[in-house]
């Protein structure tokens, strides 16, 4: 995979360019990309970060970080990444330069987006555009439901397994693994605890069955009410794993969500209760 930030760092090449910014990597996402890995021609992506919503002020909890993304893309054929730093100088930029110094200089021959893709000063660009400047325009026609902004909602809500419907594959959590408090290894669960970039979604609260480094994972999001805590954490107990995990970067699949985390009157409650988390781990699927 090679990864880019101007045109002129790609080699030259005949390219079939997905062009979006992908936050997600969805379903509807994968038929862009798999138009353009179909094309014949080299597959590549242009995409933007940070998104462009947030350049125009609108916060947006981004469902992958651009590391995240890129892992994605490979996974899908794709061998070329172009990033293009969005700014309101990208954001002014006429439609037809846009389309000239990214796309054309990217070596897009072929390019693939959603049917309702706009780009450009004012989205004045669109597809119908891209074609009479004599580009081959793949049109990626939208999947029923399935959007970036639905499946925040889901996972705001817990909701992951129909999120993982969407995305084609279980939802995740990431981050860096820090020291905590280690009150999970004194009950026996030793967990990694997610230092989680600011600006991803976080899941809803609560206790889940998932999956890290082919282990499976018990996953508390939640403040340790039990403990009195008032910060949310992220903490992951990856079954039957030995190792060190500190100051690795950890991405957790999130398979179902089991429970609403709680305090309970004793510490042996608890351990009872994380015993049974990990039980159901165990028995949990992996959503299709």
């Amino acid at each position: 995979m090679n990864v880019a930030h101007r045109p002129e760092e790609l080699e030259p090449a005949r390219r079939a360019v997905a062009v979006g910014t992908f936050d997600g990597v969805h379903r509807g996402h994968a038929r862009v990309l798999e138009a353009a890995t179909a094309s014949g021609l080299r597959p590549a992506v242009v995409t933007f970060d940070p998104h462009p919503r947030t350049v125009f002020g609108e916060p947006v909890e981004l469902l992958t970080s651009l590391e995240r993304r890129i892992e994605l893309f490979a996974e899908l054929g794709i061998e070329d990444v172009l990033v293009c730093r969005f700014d309101p100088g990208l954001a002014e930029l006429p439609a037809e330069e846009f389309a000239e110094s990214i796309l054309r200089a990217a070596g897009a021959e072929v390019v693939a987006a959603g049917d309702g893709f706009r780009f450009g000063s004012g989205r004045s660009g669109d597809l119908a555009l891209l074609e009479r400047m004599g580009f081959d325009v793949r049109r990626v026609p939208i999947v029923d439901n399935v959007s970036s902004s639905h499946i925040r909602r889901l996972l705001a809500a817990g909701e992951v397994g129909q999120a993982a419907q969407l995305l084609g594959r279980p939802a995740e959590v990431e981050g860096t693994v820090v020291h905590g408090a280690h009150r999970g290894a004194g009950l026996g669960f030793p967990t990694a605890n997610l230092d989680v970039a600011p600006g991803l979604l976080v899941p809803a609260l609560g206790i889940y069955a998932g999956a890290a480094l082919d282990r499976r994972t018990a996953v508390s999001i939640g403040t340790n009410p039990h403990f009195g805590g008032t910060d949310r954490r992220v903490e992951a107990y990856l079954l039957d794993y030995e190792g060190d995990l500190y100051g690795g970067r950890l991405v957790v699949e999130l398979w179902e969500r089991l429970r609403d985390e709680a305090a309970f009157e004793s510490e042996a409650e608890l351990v009872e209760a994380i015993a049974g988390d990990v039980r159901r781990t165990r028995e949990a699927r992996r959503p299709a």
